[in-house]
């Protein structure tokens, strides 16, 4: 099957109440404002695919990346202190993954490229820091603190200049993970 097709079989079920109670929303795309459809969201059902989601309108504020499973509680399981607001279907990527991440904004500073998983920069690379990224290959999470923990980010191919100017204000990006055919 291609990757196309792989895409168009993505699948997530939002609904208002914990346990999968209420309301229901099915989302198979992006949603980039769930407030038409759902007054809140408490838990979900990802059928098919992954899916990143936001506690903000937009694609904006906390990200958390689902994978195929039941959420039957998902801000207790995942310390959400809001409902989510958007979503983000992530296409299955098939072929090489590259990133080239910098240690300062606007691609400045020591340059380090990555082509696998890396769940210490500042072991593996000598950086203390994580400003910019420009990904070309293949769809990667970003996590604040080594060993994929903390906060997390969603990075697609594209040129990230400053992570500051995207909400992650206090964030520094410490551990970097590819999202591969194994997270569907």
């Amino acid at each position: 099957m291609t990757s196309t097709g792989m895409n168009m079989m993505s699948k997530i079920i939002f609904y208002e109440e914990k346990n999968f109670q209420g309301r229901s929303y099915e989302c198979m795309s992006d949603c980039p404002d769930m407030s038409s459809y759902l007054s809140r969201c408490h838990s979900c059902r990802v059928e098919r695919g992954c899916f990143m989601v936001y506690d903000r309108n937009n694609y904006m504020g906390n990200q958390y990346f689902m994978r195929r499973g039941e959420y039957s509680d998902y801000m207790s399981m995942m310390g959400m202190s809001d409902s989510i607001r958007s979503c983000r279907m992530i296409p299955m990527h098939r072929g090489s993954y590259r990133m080239r991440i910098y240690e300062r904004e606007n691609f400045g500073g020591q340059m380090s490229e990555l082509m696998d998983d890396c769940d210490n920069v500042m072991d593996r690379f000598r950086m203390s820091n994580c400003m910019s990224c420009n990904v070309m290959e293949g769809h990667w999470l970003m996590y604040e603190q080594p060993q994929y923990r903390g906060r997390m980010m969603y990075v697609r191919p594209g040129e990230y200049r400053n992570f500051m100017n995207m909400g992650n204000s206090n964030m520094r990006f410490m551990s970097m993970r590819r999202i591969t055919d194994s997270c569907y």
